[in-house]
């Protein structure tokens, strides 16, 4: 009886066992799927966790087995990966076989920074010769994966991607991904045929500190306050609290300085307000480029617009962009509201509202700082009703509501994404596992005010992600901010110069490299289109120093001046060939004496260097080029790429001190 009883307690205990093993389920990162890219020639972490005790996997490349042993769920090995090549497969087996497939090994890129690494082939981006360029994307062995936004006050472990992991590059995928990230990659690819994994976490208007560790940023002591209110509760509650109160008071302050509110009335809106005294403005447009230069604060805009009777009666949409805030009202009825400058506006007229012949279309936008109003093509702003579209484009007239200058400076308090490390903890810190080839960068716009805070902040990120990602060699190549905004006829100061000098200085740090992209903006879109040649720059730079590839990567760069009575003679490096881009005369250098005023320089080419002087400037000790939002100088070398702005003069600058 006993012998039998222990038999049957043996089969219980092997059923269990088998049972377990049945139920053992592993479980990977979000970024270990089918399609990935491991970088080649490497040690690669591989990692997950699971139920069972250990966990077998197995490599297709090598045939090679691993064995894992879980330690509180977890396990990982270390996966050696050979030359570039595949498809492979990985198998995982904790009781269950797991198998991933059509994997790659070749050359992974981080992707990261703000809107203009973000902005996408089609989407709110629509970059130059889309169409075309989704249509030929079928690159099968570059491989892209996108992370999804997501911000988080401590270091999150799991990162959000979307459509559930890696993509094959094709006309299917490509569309709402990073542009620049894809022509970098097809650059690269079709240079060195190497499979390509793009991993892209960006997110537009953000700052750099928002992508670097606390425990960076607690070196410099500029996010002290902000990061404390991060880490404890009570603090962050307080802080929180206390600039809800405060906006709340500025919000109300706003609402009542506005000349086209009456305590919560929109007179502006009315349907039979009289806005012939309102001047007019073509839209889509950002107001900087018409009349409202400079301007921040509120902005209305009435359009009367005559409808078919098919429209009378019948729900219609409403779509356009607005930078960064917008109400609408149609017929005097308030229609809604939306929040964020990449957000294309979608509102639902209802039937009641329209009708046959004449309707007021009201539209009130309030921008807090750089471009603002209501900016895309033509065909982004239209009144649709079934088939029947109407085009919004064209004159509307327009008043100001309120000049931001005229209200004391807002409340603020670092919030969502823009806080400190918030970024880096959710969308940086769950790949540190990750094995790169490099890091490609385009971000700064945001972070133009403080430009010289730029300078200690940019590095002190990329040592950072070096740090935390165990590769103090790290390739990390950036992108230069474009030209944007008016062109100013006189030398001035402008705080987006000065962050480009901030990047400048940063070719200090070792393995970096800049592409100079002051040639290829767009004065009226912060958003340059032509993302092609963006993407291709990073990629020479690449192909120079990471690849070893013979080709031309830089235009000249300033190295050092002499002053000699009234002349300055400045020396670069990557001067072969210096010329204009233009065949026209030499242009974007300024001069200056003691008295810091600067002039428009007469300038020469001379045996590989450039000489400057001025009649208005009898002793000089300054040059700067390209010192503006937009600015036209046209020097290059025999690359045909621009030369980066620079100055020989370390006076104090408009951003200096901004914290």
């Amino acid at each position: 009886m006993r012998s039998f009883k222990n038999r049957f307690l043996f089969v219980l205990i092997l059923a269990a066992g088998v049972a377990n093993t049945a139920m053992a389920k592993v479980s990977l990162p979000t970024f270990f799927t089918d399609n990935m890219v491991l970088q080649q020639k490497s040690s690669v972490p591989f990692f997950g966790t699971s139920s069972a005790a250990t966990v077998k996997i197995t490599t297709s490349w090598d045939k090679k087995s691993y064995s894992a042993t879980t330690k509180n769920g977890a396990w990982q090995v270390e996966l050696a990966t050979p030359k570039f090549g595949g498809p492979y497969t990985i198998t995982i087996n904790d009781g269950d076989n797991l198998v991933l497939k059509n994997i790659l090994i070749g050359e992974v890129w981080l992707c990261s920074g703000q809107s203009n690494m973000e902005m996408p082939l089609e989407g709110w981006g629509k970059i130059k010769n889309y169409k075309e360029e989704i249509k030929n994307a079928n690159y099968p062995e570059i491989r892209i994966i996108q992370a999804n936004h997501v911000d988080s006050a401590v270091p999150l472990e799991t990162l959000s991607v979307q459509n559930g992991g890696w993509q094959v590059c094709s006309p299917a995928t490509i569309a709402e991904f990073s542009s620049t990230a894809y022509f970098f990659a097809r650059k690269v690819y079709k240079e060195k045929h190497i499979p390509i994994g793009l991993i892209h976490s960006s997110w537009g208007g953000t700052v750099a500190e928002a992508w670097t560790s606390a425990g960076a940023l607690n070196t410099m002591h500029d996010f002290d306050d902000v990061l404390k209110g991060m880490a404890t509760g009570p603090d962050k509650n307080e802080l929180q609290k206390k600039f809800d109160a405060e906006i709340k008071v500025w919000n109300a302050e706003l609402e009542k300085a506005d000349k086209g509110m009456q305590g919560t009335t929109a007179v502006f809106a009315a349907a039979n307000y009289n806005d012939s005294a309102w001047k007019t403005m073509k839209l889509p447009n950002f107001w900087e480029f018409d009349a409202l230069v400079g301007f921040d604060g509120v902005a209305w805009f009435r359009k009367t617009i005559t409808l078919p009777e098919s429209f009378a009666g019948k729900d219609a949409e409403l779509e356009f962009y607005a930078d960064d805030d917008d109400k609408i009202w149609v017929n005097g009825t308030y229609i809604g509201a939306t929040s964020g400058y990449t957000v294309q506006r979608h509102y639902t007229i209802p039937g009641n509202v329209l009708k046959k012949g004449e309707n007021t279309i009201t539209i009130r936008v309030f921008d807090g700082t750089g471009g603002g109003g209501i900016y895309g093509s033509p065909d982004d702003m239209f009144l649709k009703s079934g088939s029947q579209k109407v085009s919004l484009a064209g004159d509307w007239k327009y008043a100001v509501g309120i000049d931001r200058k005229d209200l004391r400076p807002a409340p603020y308090l670092p919030q969502g994404q823009n806080r400190p490390s918030a970024l880096y903890n959710a969308m940086i810190h769950p790949l540190l596992k990750y094995k790169l080839a490099g890091v490609i960068w385009y971000q700064g716009e945001s972070n133009a005010d403080r430009a010289q805070q730029y300078q200690t902040l940019f590095p002190l990120l990329i040592s950072d992600w070096r740090a935390k990602f165990g590769n103090k060699d790290l390739p990390f190549y950036y992108v230069q901010l474009a030209n944007y905004m008016q062109v100013k006829d006189q030398p001035g100061t402008s705080a987006w110069a000065e962050l480009r000098d901030a990047q400048l200085k940063t070719l200090k740090v070792p393995n970096t490299g800049m592409a100079v992209i002051t040639d290829i903006g767009e004065a009226r879109d912060i958003h340059p289109k032509n993302k092609q040649e963006v993407g291709e720059r990073l990629a020479r730079i690449a192909l120079a120093k990471t690849y070893g590839v013979k080709i031309e990567y830089s235009g000249p760069m300033y190295v050092s001046h002499k002053q000699t009575n009234n002349i300055i003679t400045l020396e670069f490096k990557d001067n072969t060939g210096l010329k204009t881009a233009d065949g026209k005369a030499l242009k974007g250098f300024e001069i200056a004496g003691d008295d810091q005023k600067f002039y428009w320089a007469d300038v020469k080419i001379e045996n590989g260097k450039i000489v400057v002087s001025s009649a208005k400037v009898a002793k000089p000790v300054a040059v700067r080029y390209n010192w503006a939002d937009n600015p036209q100088g046209n020097l290059t070398n025999a690359s045909g790429l621009p030369a980066s702005l620079f100055r020989t003069d370390s006076w104090p600058g408009i951003t200096d001190g901004n914290k």
